[in-house]
Parts: C-alpha cells; structure tokens; sequence
C-alpha cells in the first residue's frame, strides 16, 4: 500500500514529521516498507530563461542559446539540439555535475562543434517524468528563474509504502491508516462526509442478483452529459506519486477512492450496456476480453456481471473492453458492490488477474460504506465531467454485519501481559471507531465497526472424533467468548505499541538432565552432518508441489490438496523431498552443473500422514581424481549414503536386511529398501525411474534415497567401555559361495559375520559372479571375512575352526555351498 505525505494529510490532521509518522507506523503494526522523496534526484535541475537563441555557426540543427538561470548560477551559454529551443521562453536547466536520470549520463561543460556549452535544456522524458517528446520542457510564462524545479512542480511530496498483513483489508485505504494514526494519537481524524447528491431522472440500468451469496448488496447510479478526457493536474500527480498510470478522468476517479477510501468501483459506458439491466450471476463458458486486452473464459465458479449480449466484467476483479468508457463517452453507469471475498479470490487466482480491486475485495470491506461511497464518487464526477446524475438503483440489501465484543479489563494484563488502565483501553477502542455499548469497573462491551472484518468474526469448529456433544458445545461457546476479546486485547496492544509489552524469562531448567532437543531433532541434525561430510549439500524446499508431481511420487490424495496454495504449481501436500531435490538438480544441471548431490531434511505426507524424512539425490558422475576414473553415480552410492545416516543414527545394522520391493518412483532392478525385520522400514534406495528422469528433463542417471529417521527403534542407554585396539595383525581369509540366484548377499554375510562374534570383525562382498560356467539358476557370491585375534595369535587351526564354522553358517542360513 503506497500513498503519500500530503495525501495522509488530506485525512490526518497532524504536525507530525516523516520519522514520527513511520516510527508509529512500525510500532501499530504497519510496517513500512519504503520511503521515497520522488524530488530529491530533481533537486539539482532549476528554472531557467532562454534571453536568445541563434543557429550555431557550424550545425544548422543546433542553437546556441544564451539563458538566465537564476542568481545563483547567473547567465550561461548552452548549446541546445531542440527543435523548439527560442528566445524568451522558460526552461528547465541542468548545470554541469548534474546526473540525468532519463539519459543515464552526466553532465558535463565543454564545446560542441566549437561552442561552449555550460550545462543542458531539458525535456521531461530526461527527467524521468515523462513519454519521448520532441523538443525541451516549456514552463509557464511567469516562471521565476533560478527554483529548484523539484520546489516548483511540487514534488516534494515523499512516497511511503507500508506492508498490510491480510486481516487488515481497512488498512488498504489512506482514510484507513490516518484513522490507525489518530488513534496512536499522532493527531485527529478528520470527519468524511458524502455530500448528497439528489437523482433527477430514472436510471436507464437496474440491477439484478441471481446469487446474494455472491453479491449480497449492489448499487448504481447514471450520469448522463459528462465530459471525459485527461484528469485535472492534483488527480493525475497524485495517481502518479504511488504508481499508478492516469488513464482518464472516469477511470482515474475509480482509482482514486480504491486507494483513498479503500472503496473500488467500476464505470460503464452506459450507451454500450446491451438492454436496459445488468445480471450479477455465474458465467457459462463465454469469453470476455478484459480491461488488460487479455480474453478469458467466464466458469460456473466465476461471479460476473453481464447484460443482454452477454458478461461484460468478472466481478470485483477486472471490467470488459466492450463497455470501458473513452474519450468520447458521455454516459455513464457507476458501479458500487459488495461481492464474496472467497469467490473473488478463487475466480482471481484461476484466471490469474492481480488488480486493485480483486487485492481489496477478497480481504473485505466495508459493508456499510456503500452508499456514501457511491454519492462521494458522483460528487466528484460532476465536478471534474459535468453532467447530470440519476437516481440511484440497488439490488439486494445491507448485509447484518453488526457484531458485539466483550473486553474484561483484567485480561490485559493476564493475557496481553501489559496492564493498561480500564480508561486508556477504552479510548483507544473508541478511536479506532468501536462505540461503547455498556461498561463497568470490570468489562466494557463494544460494537465492532462496519470496517473491521477482522474483529470478532463468528468461530466455526468441528468436533474431534468421539467428543461428546456438551462437550463440543461448551468448548465451542468458551472459543466463542474468547476469540472477540482477543481481538480487542490486539488492538489495545497494537496501537499502544508492542515493544511497551514487558520482556518475561522463561521459566528456570529444574532438571539438569533435561535436554533443549528431542531425541527427533537430535538425530535429523546429525544426518545433515553425515551427509554434509559426505559430499551433499543440505537445501530447504517448501512442503508443497504441483499436483502432477505429487501423483508421479505416489500422492496426490485430495485431502492433501491446497485450497488456498502461493502458486499454482504449489497446489499438493508433497509426499516425499525427492521432488523438491530432482527440481533443484535439473535447475542446476540447467546451468551448467548436471553432477550435484543435494539433500534435505523435512516432513512429507504420504497416505495422509506425516512423516519425517531425510532425503538425498547424487546426479551425473562422481568427481574427477587423480587415479580414480569419472564413473557414473550408481545406486550402491545411493545405499552407501542411507546405510550410513543408518548407522550414525543407531540402528542396529546388524539386522538390517535388504529387500526389492521399493517404492515406483525408484528403477524396478537397481533399488531396495533397508528393513530391520519385515515390517519396519528404515529407508529406501535407488535409481530414480526411467520415466520420470524423462519427465524431469534429465540426460543422465539420478540415484535417491530417503531415511526415516524417527522409524530408528530407539536405543537402551548402555555402559560406555572403553575402546580396545589389539596389536595383533588381522586375518583375512576370501570365500566364493556357490548359492541361487535369488539369495541375496546381504544374507551370507550377516551369516558370515555371526558364525564366531568373537573373533569375526567384519564381512565384506567382493564379487558376484553368473555365468555359463556354473549350473543353471546358480550364482557365485565371493566375500572376504576378517578375523581379528584377540590377546595371542591365532593357530593354523584356530582360523580352519572359524572358517569350518562360517561355512557352516552360510550354508545353514542360505543353503549355500562353498565353491570348488
């Protein structure tokens, strides 16, 4: 929301300087965002006179002028390239050192073609302020020289910009923040009246409302004879000042009361309504090319309003080219309505129109403030178009937007933790436009004002599976009675200041053995660390996709769909990080950068749940290293990085085993899933699928893993032993095991490694060999085994021993053989 110092003050009446007004801006919640001072780049530019102006002796096309810029600067001589640079008219000057915003240079005195030239004649398009013009700007006649032109056209006038949080939709208008200021007692609020304005011919148009749930209460009024065309200086400059385009007087009306009283309306050419009456109702399919020359479809769940040739503007956000007014229109049909905010914000972000009006609409507005708007809005039409106004037409009725709120004293202080007196509550109340309704020492009760959508707003609650009705009734009243009173304890707060609210230390730490992270949190920070030391790089997505993705990755539930998503390719609660991590690899393969590994840490929402997960993605080939060959990433990469997030985080990998069956999204025949036995799954590995590394756009292999760090079976505190190293050297000894294809090896060396625990520190696999060699539906598993002795060496048949026995439990757990 921009506006500017002198627009505040047209509603405000205050002393107060910038730094005052922005501070208590800031502390009653309206965050300023900006503060421009559109004049200080023109400070440098001045007034000027051309006292002569002759052909240069050397181009026909430039004139050396003589001007008079002021007492301060005196008489200088300029070389000047503008066709209607004369004698005797007033111009803008631009002394040497002064930078042009319009031409992006700085000027500079010296010669052209031989003539001195101390300085520049300007046009307002090197200024900045205006379209391409053929010649230098032309003052009035009576201009002095020698004023800063930033003094003379006015433009001294700072622009401040503020952040609206979305409850806050009277804040949307200048009327609105003055009234905020006022009450934070930075001046008075001065009273809007709407003069009236008395119809004296029958409205050609009428109304009609087929859905009061779309549009409750709409008015209009005819003005016939007016005269349209550029908007007087004070309209123009003040649209200007925040942004906005100056179209014409009509429109720049209607644009005018959407900032200044935070009431949109529209206007109709009323020689181009088809029929005599505007429908408010649904659309049907019909294509409607808006105001932004842009056609689109009108739904079954858009609100527009239509004539007899058929729909002519989408309701509250944007009207149609068919009907807009022009300079020759010479009557017209103002439009003043309350439409649902609900409907215009799902028709907005459907057809994806941002406007003014949609911005205000779908925030709310004020419900009673219709009808002076609409006088107020007639009333200045007549004085800036002439013309006749009609009566004033309506369709629907006020809505019973009335609503109480109770404050109790005390609960300042116990809820608000600041104790403000009962007198200094219900002042600021009462100057935020809340009337007393009844007060006592204890409470005071309140009518909310028309404006404050915000305030006391009925509280619809379901009930949780099994409550019992009395219950659900008595916590549903017990919400009821407190949320107004919220409410009111906010805006006392706010508009005293929140930094007056007195810090409070949290409460001491009783226990000592009490630790500020849960063990959850303990261990999604300690999986960050092991794949950072692993070589990935930790990203933070948002916890929403696109629908299509969702699906791809086995969701898309719509009970996980969003009703009201930032984007729409945001639209689905994800049910896995792996989408977020492909997106950010393909944007990184997209510019340069196919071999990345990325990982993140957060919820997903698969089958309706949430779950914590930590995943990670490796694509492309693994760094180039002295004597190490370029390969591609492999899904044993994948698994590396699971197992060891697995093992730092205390699952017992002992009894981990490995299965096939992973998720779709992963290659059918290089993927598995780590279980600790055959229901609890620990994590999940891979390559991505074929085809969705097609659907994402990528040229080269991605692997992917995702660990469910919260699955980890939490681990019994044990004694801490200290570390023991033997000084004997390890034996290790290779065995080929000749077992069937579909004996997985993760078995023969958890057999291996429990054949002697003693002794038996660790089994690795080597190979895998199937070939024509060995029979059919056989496979060769060959693992090497450590054996690490303890106090004294080992005997030649101490390790035949522990070989017989691992042997032995290969063969008893898999029905493997050793090879010949």
């Amino acid at each position: 929301m921009k506006f500017t110092l002198s627009w505040l003050r047209e509603h405000l009446d205050t002393q107060a300087s910038m730094d005052e007004i922005c501070r208590t801006l800031n502390r009653i919640g309206l965050e300023v965002e900006d503060v421009t001072e559109p004049g200080a780049a023109l400070q440098p530019f001045r007034t000027a006179r051309i006292l002569e102006a002759v052909r240069h002796p050397d181009a026909d096309r430039l004139r050396v002028c003589q001007v008079n810029a002021g007492p301060e600067i005196g008489q200088v001589q300029v070389v000047c390239g503008a066709p209607n640079a004369r004698t005797g008219i007033a111009v803008i000057f631009a002394p040497p050192g002064t930078y042009i915003p319009g031409s992006d240079i700085t000027i500079k005195a010296g010669k052209i073609r031989g003539q001195l030239s101390g300085g520049m004649l300007c046009s307002l398009r090197e200024l900045g302020l205006g379209e391409e013009s053929d010649g230098i700007a032309e003052l009035p006649e009576d201009t002095l020289p020698g004023q800063s032109y930033a003094d003379f056209a006015n433009m001294d006038d700072p622009v401040i910009e503020i952040a609206i949080t979305p409850n806050r939709g009277d804040a949307l208008s200048v009327r609105g923040i003055a009234r905020d200021l006022a009450a934070a007692g930075l001046g008075q609020l001065k009273p809007f009246l709407a003069e009236t304005v008395e119809g004296t011919f029958p409205s050609p148009v009428s109304w009609e409302a087929e859905r009061p749930e779309d549009c409750p209460w709409v008015l209009g009024r005819a003005v016939r004879g007016v005269r349209n065309g550029p908007s007087p200086d004070w309209l123009r400059r003040r649209l200007e000042s925040i942004g906005l385009r100056s179209v014409s007087t009509l429109v720049d009306i209607t644009n005018f009361f959407t900032f200044d009283l935070g009431r949109p309306l529209h206007v109709f050419d009323s020689e181009k309504i088809s029929g005599s009456r505007l429908i408010i109702c649904r659309g049907n399919g019909e294509t409607l090319r808006a105001l932004n020359g842009k056609d689109y479809v009108a739904t079954a769940e858009d609100c527009v309003i239509a004539d007899s040739a058929g729909v002519q503007s989408f309701a509250g956000i944007m009207g149609g080219m068919e009907t807009e007014v022009s300079d020759e229109t010479t009557d017209v049909f103002i439009e003043c309505a309350l439409f649902d905010p609900i409907r215009t914000a799902l028709s907005g972000r459907r057809l994806g129109i941002h406007s003014d009006a949609r911005y205000r609409f779908e925030r709310g507005l004020d419900q009673a403030f219709l009808p002076a708007a609409l006088e107020a809005a007639t009333r200045m039409i007549l004085d800036l178009c002439g013309g006749e106004a009609g009566e004033v037409v309506s369709a629907g009725a006020e809505p019973d937007w009335r609503r109480e709120a109770t404050l109790r004293f005390s609960r300042m202080a116990e809820l608000g933790g600041l104790d403000v007196a009962s007198d200094e509550a219900v002042t600021i109340l009462e100057h935020l436009g809340f009337e007393v309704k009844a007060r006592d020492s204890a409470q005071v009760t309140v009518h909310v004002p028309s404006w404050r959508n915000d305030v006391a707003q009925p509280v619809i609650l379901d009930p949780a599976p099994g409550m019992a009705g009395d219950v659900f009734r008595k916590a549903e009243e017990s919400v009821r009675q407190i949320e107004p009173e919220c409410d009111l304890i906010e805006e006392v707060l706010r508009i005293r200041g929140f930094d007056s609210v007195p810090s409070v230390l949290l409460p001491p730490v009783t226990d000592p053995l009490q630790t500020a992270c849960t063990s959850s949190q303990v261990r999604r920070a300690l999986a960050g660390r092991v794949l950072a030391a692993r070589g990935l790089m930790e990203t933070i997505g948002f916890s929403f996709v696109s629908h299509e993705h969702a699906e791809a990755f086995g969701g898309g539930a719509e009970n996980l769909r969003l009703l009201n998503p930032i984007a729409a390719d945001l639209d689905q609660m994800r049910p896995t990080p792996l989408i977020n991590l492909l997106l950010a690899a393909r944007k990184n393969a997209a510019r340069g950068w196919p071999d990345i590994g990325l990982f993140e840490t957060g919820p997903a929402f698969p089958d309706g749940r949430q779950e914590m997960i930590v995943a990670g993605v490796r694509a492309g080939h693994t760094p180039r290293e002295a004597g190490a060959a370029v390969r591609a990433v492999s899904f044993m990469d994948a698994k590396a990085d699971a197992w060891d997030v697995l093992s730092t985080l205390g699952a017992p990998m002992d009894g981990l085993m490995t299965t096939a069956d992973a998720p779709s999204w992963y290659h059918p025949g290089r993927s598995g899933v780590l279980r600790q036995g055959p229901k609890l799954v620990l994590a999940r590995f891979g390559e991505i699928h074929p085809r969705l590394l097609n659907r994402f756009g990528f040229e080269h292999p991605v692997v992917a893993f995702e660990v469910l760090p919260d699955a980890i079976p939490g681990q019994k505190r044990r004694r801490r032993t200290a570390l023991s190293l033997s000084p004997l050297q390890p034996v290790r000894r290779d065995f080929a095991f000749l077992t069937d294809r579909s004996t997985p090896a993760e078995a023969i060396l958890r057999a291996a490694r429990r054949a002697e625990r003693n002794f038996i520190t660790d089994a690795t696999l080597f190979d895998v060999y199937e070939g024509d060699r060995l029979p059919e539906g056989k496979k060769s598993v060959a693992i090497e085994v450590v054996i690490q002795p303890g106090e004294t060496s080992l005997t030649d048949s101490q390790i035949e021993d522990i070989s017989a026995k691992i042997v032995a439990a290969v063969g008893k757990a898999t029905d493997a053989v050793l090879r010949g």
